[in-house]
């Protein structure tokens, strides 16, 4: 029986322990690069970009050919077949089938990374997809902290910049809580982290934001409100602060990011205000030991001034992408073993089809691809009834819920609905869209709430 490929589709994937071998096999490729010729010998990885890239499909595909294997490239999809309305999902089939033993994807739109690996043979590596995810810049930014630094946890890192649609930042993020580094954000006005990730953050991590007085990075956060994200008792930190917030008294690690103009649809930017980091900036006490780290490309939001400080190790992380990615390969294709157990899979059960309700974030592949998706949704809580896109993690909206067994709608807080089975349940935006589905409302309990005629 052939085994199921695995994929990289999100930094949860991995377990910390294997994310910590990662880093092990990256110090082996780094330190004898071209010593590895014989990993991967007559293996073919597939670059399938939707989007522009240089650093991301240059150094996957530098990592394969330093295994021993060979690439296929289309870097540009526009001039694919998807011109012509090929699905994603009917190309990873094929490009997954004869052509390529993995697949590395960047796509424009959320979750698309997901549906791949729902329909490829061989393992799919998410290279970003839109604002959602970028999990192997992620490790490549760990593996950074873990050369310079030597650990994590503990670690003070600010964000700076394009907090809402750096899908880098977003991922980076959940892996920083992951391994207890703190996290203060200094996004630009009206670009702060959206709510799904600040709401993942807590309920994963037990992270609350609290208001971070950042003034100690002088002109560097000067037209901020900062917030200060921790999982290290953020209640109990919580009660020594003031009214100015917790305050930034050193960084280990300061992450830039550009502005995601290809996503702002429209949002204007203000370069006046955009974080900046200058000379000056690098000045101040707090950041006297603080490395310096942005995915690249850059714009304006790093003077080229700061390129000869010794702090600025982003041309150094640029490079670390190759080896980091060689330990992806090599993993995702049986050819390292790591010594660990892999990380647990995604519960069964948990994922649950939407009727009248689609997912509400327009760049959502659910959104486009519909003749392979049937919306899904992974539940977030059930007191009261919570849930998240299966594909872009957005929260779903809704003011009724659905049995499918009864046909019966309820208000989301009724009581029976925690005993519903999660494939049972149908979100709905309103009352009509559930009776155009044909669910009637659920008998009125005493107190007024929705109780239905009995789980399912």
């Amino acid at each position: 029986m052939t085994q199921a490929p695995r994929h990289l589709v999100s930094i949860d994937d991995f377990s910390v322990e294997e994310i910590r071998a990662l880093f092990a096999a990256a110090d082996r490729f780094a330190a004898d690069p071209r010593g590895h010729a014989d990993l991967c010998p007559g293996m073919i990885s597939a670059s399938l970009f939707y989007e522009p890239s240089t650093r991301t499909r240059l150094s996957f595909e530098s990592a394969m050919l330093r295994l021993g294997g060979g690439v296929i490239t289309a870097a540009e999809m526009q001039q694919s077949s998807a011109s012509k309305g090929e699905s994603l999902a009917d190309t990873v089939r094929v490009v997954g089938g004869a052509y390529s033993d993995v697949i590395v994807l960047r796509h424009p739109s959320e979750g698309a990374a997901r549906l791949a690996a729902q329909y490829s043979p061989v393992p799919v590596i998410n290279a970003g997809d839109g604002a959602h995810e970028h999990p192997t810049q992620t490790l490549c930014d760990l593996y950074n902290l873990h050369v310079e630094r030597g650990r994590i946890e503990g670690l003070d890192v600010v964000l700076a910049g394009d907090l809402k649609y750096s899908r880098t930042v977003h991922s980076f993020a959940y892996a920083l809580a992951r391994f207890g580094a703190n996290i203060v954000c200094v996004p630009q006005a009206g670009f702060e982290m959206p709510d799904y990730v600040l709401s993942r953050l807590r309920e994963e991590f037990g992270v609350e934001p609290i208001r971070a007085d950042a003034r100690r990075l002088g002109n560097l956060a000067s037209d901020s409100d900062a917030v200060y994200l921790t999982p290290q008792k953020p209640h109990q930190l919580s009660l020594f602060t003031d009214a100015r917030g917790w305050e930034v008294e050193h960084v280990d690690a300061l992450y830039m990011t550009r502005p995601q103009t290809e996503r702002h649809a429209g949002a204007e930017v203000s370069g006046a205000s955009y974080p900046r980091l200058e000379k000056r900036s690098m000045a101040v006490e707090s950041l006297r030991d603080a490395v310096v780290m942005h995915p690249l490309p850059r714009r304006d939001e790093i003077d080229s001034e700061i390129d000869s400080d010794p702090r600025s190790i982003y041309f150094k992380q640029a490079a670390r992408g190759v080896p980091i990615r060689m330990a992806i390969l090599g993993l995702l294709l049986g050819r390292a073993d790591l010594g660990v157990e892999p990380a647990a899979q995604r519960p069964e059960g948990v994922a649950v089809r939407v009727g009248g309700n689609p997912c509400p974030n327009p760049a959502c592949i659910s959104r486009t691809e519909t003749r392979h998706v049937t919306p899904a949704f992974t539940l977030a809580g059930r007191a009261p009834l919570r849930a998240h896109c299966a594909y872009c993690s957005r929260e779903l909206t809704f003011e009724w819920v659905g049995c499918s067994s009864t046909r019966h709608y309820h208000a989301p807080g009724a009581g029976d609905l925690r005993r519903v089975r999660a494939d049972h349940l149908v979100f709905f935006a309103d009352r009509a869209a559930a009776e155009a589905c044909g669910f009637e409302p659920a008998a009125r309990s005493r107190d007024g709430v929705s109780a239905g005629s009995g789980p399912s």
